[in-house]
């Protein structure tokens, strides 16, 4: 985790060197992570509270392993980083409009109570104590951007406890979460979807859409670039989209959280197509 960490900020120097400076969403990208990478050291390794037994069976049954009670985490740490994670998203206003003083004042961390991760996680509206004042979108991406650290480290505990083969779901298999990004890999071309919140990678069908299951050729679609490098996938049923790489057309190394902001144009295409992420 923190050595993919330290390849994405290598990376990040030299396309800022490359191109004399950086987009702004990338400086914000930047700085985003250097703030997580400072956690990640003071993160314990985390012990989530679950069999092995438990596992097989969730898996068997087509639910994901954590359920919120399993996490694992430090909720002062996790509220010193809300803290953090505020400063840096009100450092943009250019990207992300003006934040309420609320969220700026002294002891704004308390404000992501048990309650307001629990929403979160599970996908449900969040309290209006923690949402007043800002867009749902926005606090997401915020809360988001403060568990992320936590999740990737119990993904990295858990990810290999998996059956793979017994999970071909379109929903992350450790904390069900809905994918984001996905890729083809150079052996077979077939398709691997990343978690949007802990970046857990798992193998899927190429002509399924993993929100709502449709595998009607005439509802399903792709598109490329012009050198096939990045693919689109949509899907005319429930009108979302999913981006991917093909990484038989690359002998770089690839790095699958940068990519979700270097392809951000294509979602902006997409979108004025009238598809949602």
């Amino acid at each position: 985790m923190q050595k993919e960490t330290t390849k994405i900020l290598q990376k990040l120097s030299e396309l800022e060197k490359e191109g004399g400076g950086l987009p702004l969403l990338l400086v914000f990208y930047r700085g985003l992570l250097q703030i997580q990478a400072s956690v990640e050291k003071r993160i314990i390794k985390p012990e989530p509270r679950i069999t092995r037994e438990v596992i097989c069976q969730r898996i068997r049954k087509g639910q994901p392993i954590l359920s919120f009670d399993n996490l694992a985490l430090d909720h002062n740490l996790v509220q010193e980083l809300f803290v953090e994670v505020i400063a840096t998203f009100n450092s943009y206003p250019q990207l992300f409009g003006e934040l309420p003083k609320k969220l700026l004042k002294p002891g704004a961390g308390r404000l992501l109570t048990k309650k307001a991760i629990r929403a979160w996680f599970t996908e449900n509206e969040l309290p209006a104590t923690i949402q007043d004042g800002v867009g749902e979108n926005l606090m997401s991406a915020i809360i988001h951007a403060t568990l992320q650290p936590f999740l990737a480290g119990h993904s990295e505990v858990l990810k290999n406890t998996i059956d793979y083969e017994n999970w071909r779901r379109g929903y992350c298999p450790i904390c069900g979460g809905s994918p984001d990004f996905s890729y083809l890999d150079k052996e077979r071309g077939s398709r691997y979807l990343l978690c949007s919140h802990c970046d857990t990678e798992w193998v899927f069908k190429r002509l399924e859409c993993p929100f709502c299951g449709c595998q009607n050729p005439y509802a399903l679609n792709y598109t490329t670039d012009d050198k096939g490098l990045y693919r689109l996938y949509t899907c005319r049923d429930c009108g979302r989209y999913l981006k991917a790489i093909d990484l038989r057309k690359t002998e770089e190394d690839i790095l699958f959280p940068l990519e979700r902001l270097l392809t951000i144009d294509m979602d902006r295409q997409v979108r004025e197509k009238d598809f949602e992420k």
